[in-house]
């Protein structure tokens, strides 16, 4: 089979031709740049998505709603083998506007992707979770969108069952687009439906996330069952019974979130400074004060940094050694200044040396026009981890 290739071109770097395979990393990359979670001001990406990715596999933060693991593949299981794949690309985006469509017929309103966008809609759904759909083992198909439907035409169908029992499912599984136990689409799909899960369809979420990803906090989750309600992972009620290495992950993935917010906040303080926006650096100053307070040194002081980079290690990403570095010199002054409470001006300059070195002509703190365009927040939030997607899905699942 040959490769196929295409020019994607990425902001300021040009035009580069990608293999397949370099494609989807290419597509989900840039897509993490219009999420919100992603605005990674300071280098930290890898180190976040390494833990989402942990806690959370096959999540993304554009997500919204859990039975989208089933809308899309039985839309896309009822596409046409006979027509073009062009024909197919729009049978494709024509059925996710129907679904659309038919979920605001059916009352729902939270969630539903392109619910105000209409037929302009430019992210459908598949597009949403088809990296998700993959890692759930719910989608077998190994390529991206439009090979699907390139390949569709030729894809070979099922054989007949005219040999041994496991040959059958080995070759059954080998030439199937999505997991051969997928439930049956519902009557009236493109008329009137809703997110609400079917006691079968949630049991097929957890079955595949209990294949797919049987170590992981979702999975454990999912099994458990309930709907209890948290801010943050770590706040949740059943932490304690959380599996040991999961309660290490979320413990790393708090201390981490609690350290860098303050960093992100004195990035901003910097920038509201140099826009003159007085009420800007007043409300935070007022957040840095009320990160100070918060900030549990105690706990800091005790944390191994050799013990969290080897606990969220994960071979989906590659942490560099400047973000390791920045991390080390980071917390290392935080736990020596009493949370910055002295030190300040080292603390301010390591967070703009660190934002320098990253965007380097595009700085905020070199770069006029890019200061210019700044609107007041970037990335001034705690990291959570995707928490807010997963435990929206899980309210579905517990639903179903």
């Amino acid at each position: 089979m040959c490769t196929a290739h295409v020019g994607i071109l990425l902001s300021s770097i040009g035009w580069i031709d990608f293999d397949e395979k370099e494609r989807e990393r290419a597509n989900a990359l840039m897509q993490l740049f219009t999420e919100h979670e992603a605005r990674d001001e300071l280098g930290l990406g890898a180190i976040r998505d390494s833990i989402a990715d942990h806690l959370f596999p096959g999540t993304s933060t554009v997500q919204t709603r859990l039975r989208y693991m089933l809308f899309v593949p039985w839309i896309f299981s009822r596409l046409p083998r006979h027509r073009s794949s062009i024909e197919v690309l729009d049978q494709m985006r024509s059925d996710q506007l129907k679904l659309r469509n038919a979920l605001v017929t059916g009352m729902e309103s939270n969630g539903v992707i392109g619910v105000n966008a209409g037929r302009e809609l430019k992210r459908l759904p598949a597009s949403v979770y088809w990296a998700g759909l993959e890692n759930w083992g719910i989608r077998l198909f190994p390529g991206s969108i439009d090979s699907y439907a390139a390949s569709l035409p030729s894809w070979p169908k099922e054989s007949s069952r005219d040999h041994a029992e496991d040959d059958y499912d080995a070759n059954r599984s080998r030439l199937a687009l999505w997991h051969p136990q997928l439930p049956a689409a519902p009557k009236g799909l493109f008329e009137n439906t809703s997110f609400a899960l079917s006691d079968e369809e949630a049991e097929f979420i957890v079955d595949r996330l209990n294949a797919s990803n049987p170590d992981s906090l979702l999975t454990f989750l999912a099994r458990k069952g309930g709907n209890a309600r948290a801010g943050y992972i770590w706040a949740h009620p059943h932490v304690s019974e959380f599996p040991a290495r999961m309660r290490r992950l979320v413990e790393h993935a708090s201390i981490f979130s609690e350290a860098m917010y303050g960093a992100a906040l004195h990035y901003n303080l910097q920038l509201s400074q140099l826009r003159g926006k007085e009420d800007w650096v007043e409300d935070y100053k007022s957040g840095i004060a009320k990160w100070q307070q918060d900030l549990d040194l105690a706990r800091l002081k005790h944390w191994s940094l050799e013990d969290f980079w080897d606990e969220i290690r994960h071979p989906a990403h590659r942490v560099l050694e400047p973000a390791r570095r920045f991390v080390t010199d980071w917390t290392d002054l935080l736990k020596i200044s009493g949370g910055l409470k002295r030190n300040k001006a080292k603390g301010l300059a390591l967070v703009k040396e660190r934002e320098r070195r990253l965007k380097k002509g595009l700085s905020r703190f070199t770069n006029q026009a890019a200061l210019s365009r700044w609107k007041g927040a970037s990335g001034a939030y705690r990291l959570q981890f995707r928490w807010s997607q997963a435990s929206r899905h899980l309210q579905d699942l517990a639903r179903g």
